[in-house]
């Protein structure tokens, strides 16, 4: 089943995939909600936090995976999300074995 292929900025999609790795240990600290706040403009922020709330995680990994298609990254762009992504997975100073999990199935993805 399809889910509707969101049309996300870069930045966009950057929000999503953190806010799914801040969930993959299944307890989203404010620790990691604030760091990636951090990263980006409110308004961008809360748009696709609304829209990740709504989501399963199946949905999620297939927005994320239609969406990475969709954008055309450069080496930079992937070594910068893939350093905001540990910098969520370790905000609690330990990486689970489901986080070291979604880290490998979104790596596949983005390259």
């Amino acid at each position: 089943m399809k889910t509707n292929q969101p049309s996300w900025t870069k930045k966009e999609l950057e929000i999503y995939i953190l806010l799914l790795c801040a969930k993959a240990d299944a307890k989203v600290t404010e620790v990691e909600l604030n760091f990636i706040k951090s990263k980006v403009v409110t308004t961008s922020f809360d748009k696709i936090y609304k829209e990740f709330l709504e989501d399963t995680e199946n949905q999620a990994l297939e927005k994320i995976d239609d969406s990475v298609q969709q954008q055309d990254y450069s080496p930079k762009e992937i070594t910068e999300i893939k350093t905001n992504m540990k910098s969520v997975f370790f905000a609690d100073k330990y990486m689970s074995m489901k986080e070291e999990y979604l880290d490998r199935i979104i790596d596949n993805m983005l390259y």
